[in-house]
Parts: structure tokens; sequence; C-alpha cells
């Protein structure tokens, strides 16, 4: 009796265990290309943009292949972007939480785009605010799916 007691444990150990490390979110799930289109207060579009992501261990985000595929006087040439995920996961491998990213303009300077939104697996979903020159305002919505 008192073995039976001692494998029931061990095998209800193991069970919650395995249980827990499926848990824990993947930062495979967001790295790789990404496509964003933006659109103004009124649905239009605004500006569309292509990057590669790649999830560090502590939630901020390495940028590179930023491009503006838009015509744009507030995007010209070297742009830098920095951003940042919380996720968390969930038993079916899906990622999931909240997406922060911002792009400063070089050419021309002092132009700030950001956006706050939602992950849900291959797409991040949110609002934009553009702020910096005159001509370079602006605020709407985005989506962002994974290539």
């Amino acid at each position: 009796m008192k073995n039976l007691a001692v494998a029931l444990v061990l095998v209800v150990g193991f069970t919650m265990a395995g249980c827990g490390s499926n848990n824990s979110a993947s930062s495979t799930n967001v790295n790789g290309s990404w496509t964003a289109m933006l659109t103004d207060a009124s649905g239009n579009p605004a500006f569309t943009f292509g990057t590669s992501l790649v999830a560090n261990g502590d939630g901020t985000l390495t940028v590179s292949n930023l491009t503006f595929t838009t015509q744009s006087g507030c995007f010209v040439s070297g742009q830098t972007a920095t951003g940042s995920f919380g996720l968390s996961g969930n038993f079916n491998g899906n990622t999931m939480g909240s997406f922060q990213f911002v792009v400063k303009s070089q050419n021309p300077a002092g132009n700030t785009l950001s956006l706050m939104g939602t992950v849900k697996g291959n797409t991040i979903t949110g609002t934009w605010t553009l702020t910096g020159n005159l001509a370079c305002e602006g605020s709407g919505s985005f989506t962002m799916t994974k290539a």
C-alpha cells in the first residue's frame, strides 16, 4: 500500500510538471518577418512597412530590416526602431500579450511613430500615433501580420 501511494504521488508530480512546461511562451512564435498596415482615424491607408523582429529574453526586441513601403516625407531614410513584447502563452503554443514599438526618423529628424497593441498568435493589432513636424502628425489603428 505504501508503494502505491508513493507511485501515485510521483505520477501526479510528473503530470503537473509536464503541464507547467507547456504553459510558457516561446519567443520563436514572434521571431521573423512582419508586415504592418497603418490606417488613419477615418480608415484610410497611412503607412505600410516591413521589418524583422527577434524577441530577446528580457522582453525587448531586436529590430532589423525596417523598410517603409509607402512614400512619405516623414520617414525618408535612416529610421531606428525599438520595441518590446510582454508575452504569455497557453497550452496550444499560441502566443499572446502586449506589444510596443517606436520608430524614430533620422531624415528628416524629429518624427516619432509609436505603436501600442496586442499580440494574438501571428497578428498584432492596436493603435498608433505620429508626432513631429506639423506635416507628420496623426493617429489611427494598425495590423501587423507575420509572414
